[in-house]
């Protein structure tokens, strides 16, 4: 094949045509073009997987994410919003793009520290060094207190007095926080109290009762008055027996998963009564059983007469004493004295007692499990669960929540239906994931058969009906060529006869008798008119035999 040739033949046919049909030509190009263009890239670019795509920053507020945008465009990267306040970019660039973020100081709205004093700035009043001090410490206080789990985000304000010599109008300086809290958390009163003592000591000259705490929703935190300690303390409460509960329905859905079938087949919910009275006791118990402690004993004894007495009136009889020959009065003498002295120790028991802050005063617990499910003639059967598999499950329940029948504690298990049209659902769609599995292998060879239908509806559409019309314009534009190039054999014959008449004419009478030779004489004529053609239209009768010789040399 000789594309030299070809290619010629497009340019001359080109010329041939007039203006409009030439535009048509090169719009038909430009659009296949495009199209053949656009589908290659729609099939290399588009549905990218997400695992080539990491977190670049998050939390971003609207004008950070706005201007990393921007940027991000100005590089021509690629990138996703997944969600508000969060961009993705491809992982491989997610380190390096951080990095020239940073370098242009984005993101702008995020808490600045101490790094404020990096760079010196020089003439600077002593005023703006006071107010850069003050948002740095601010800043630093809020990187702090975000760093607490149940806290989202912060704000600190620090109102610093102006200095005075005169004691009575020297004010003590205040701070005011700010603090938003994530889903489902809440902040104990220790850690309010915390938040204040960290914010005081950062401050010279605070107090802690100067610090003031609203969260999101503007209700002051850590207030002395009544209200606010029945409030934070109420909160809680709740948010322990949420918890409390939660943990209980888990272990009841852990525990059942496996012999039902999975979680999703288990529903369980437990309430339990807590009393969060504070109860504190004191008492004093004596003991029956009396212990000696100590024993005295005193044993006294005497025997013999009892010993004179000098004694009576004084006198002349008192100092003589008794007459001799009188009767005697010594009496004999016996004495015995005991005495036990018994001390005992009085056992007693004092006891101190203080009560949980909880209490468990009762625990309700209801369970639903799915049955069985049986496929017959193409449909599920729901078959319900037996008396003993309940009462199975019912003792496992007991068992991992604690069951006390004296709390008056009580669970109940049923087993009911979870539709089994699910089931049929999940089978439709487990079958539809079969086929998509099986097609997603052929997925590219489907993608070029669809490039190529495309082509071929656009080709059998578009390019052929023009080439059509294309042709029937050239055939046209030729046929007067061809007809002047073509031999008349009519005008040949009539031409012949006549010349033979004449020629016979002119021998009888000049009295010339001869036999004229037709094959001669056609050829004459022939070649005469030839002869004329060829003179007429040179070029044309090139091109003719030009055709004829490549035509026998295509033969060959």
């Amino acid at each position: 094949m000789n594309f030299e040739e070809i290619f010629k033949q497009i340019i001359s046919f080109f010329n041939k045509l007039n203006k409009q049909q030439k535009l048509i030509i090169i719009g038909s190009v430009i659009a296949v073009i495009a199209i053949i263009t656009f589908l290659i890239i729609f099939n290399t670019t588009s549905h990218k997987p997400r695992n080539n795509y990491a977190i670049l920053f998050e939390n971003l507020k609207p004008q950070d994410a706005a201007l990393i945008a921007q940027y991000l465009d100005k590089k021509n990267i690629p990138y996703t919003i997944a969600e508000d306040g969060v961009i993705e970019v491809p992982r491989d660039k997610v380190a390096k793009l951080r990095l020239d973020i940073a370098a242009q100081g984005l993101p702008k709205s995020s808490t600045v520290g101490f790094e404020l004093f990096d760079k010196t700035s020089f003439g600077a009043t002593d005023f703006e060094e006071r107010i850069k001090y003050l948002r740095a410490l601010e800043g630093e206080l809020e990187r702090t207190i975000e760093s607490i789990d149940a806290i989202e985000s912060a704000k600190v304000n620090i109102a610093l007095p102006k200095e005075s010599v005169f004691v009575s109008k020297q004010h003590p300086p205040t701070a005011s926080v700010l603090v938003k809290l994530k889903p489902n958390m809440i902040l104990t009163p220790k850690q309010i109290q915390g938040i204040k003592y960290l914010v005081a000591s950062a401050v010279p000259n605070l107090k802690p009762e100067n610090v003031k705490i609203v969260d999101q929703y503007g209700n002051p935190l850590g207030e002395n008055d009544e209200f606010t300690q029945n409030n934070e303390l109420l909160k809680t409460q709740m948010l322990y027996k949420k918890r409390f509960e939660k943990s209980l329905e888990d272990k009841i859905v852990s525990i059942l998963a496996p012999i039902v079938g999975g979680k999703d087949k288990v529903v369980a919910k437990v309430n339990v009564d807590l009393d969060f009275s504070q109860v504190k006791s004191k008492s004093t118990i004596y003991d029956p059983n009396n212990v000696v402690r100590s024993e005295q004993v005193i044993e006294e004894s005497r025997v013999g007469i009892k010993p004179k007495q000098v004694g009576g009136v004084p006198g002349a009889v008192s100092n003589i004493g008794p007459v001799q020959g009188v009767k005697n009065n010594n009496i004999v003498e016996k004495y015995n004295k005991s005495e036990t002295t018994t001390n005992y120790e009085i056992s007693t028991t004092i006891k101190d007692v203080k009560e949980p802050i909880a209490k468990i005063k009762r625990i309700t617990a209801a369970v639903v499990v799915d049955g069985h499910y049986k496929e017959e003639n193409g449909t599920i059967k729901y078959i319900p669960l037996s008396k003993i598999e309940l009462a199975n499950i019912e003792n496992l329940v007991k068992n991992a929540i604690g069951f006390n029948p004296k709390r008056g504690d009580s669970v109940s298990v049923s087993s009911f239906e979870f539709a089994a049209s699910k089931l049929n659902k999940q089978k439709e769609v487990t079958m539809v994931h079969g086929v998509l599995m099986y097609v997603g292998a052929f997925l590219p060879i489907i993608k070029y058969l669809i490039l190529a239908i495309i082509l071929f509806i656009f080709y059998k559409k578009v390019i052929v009906p023009f080439s059509e019309k294309m042709l029937e314009v050239k055939v046209e534009e030729e046929e007067p060529v061809k007809k002047e190039v073509e031999i008349n054999e009519e005008e040949i014959e009539t031409t012949y006869d006549k010349i033979k008449e004449l020629k016979e004419k002119v021998e009888q009478q000049l009295g010339i008798s001869s036999e004229i030779n037709e094959e001669e004489l056609k050829y004459e004529v022939l070649l005469e008119r030839v002869t004329k053609i060829v003179e007429e239209n040179p070029e044309q009768v090139a091109k003719v035999l030009e055709n004829l010789i490549k035509e026998e040399h295509t033969e060959i």
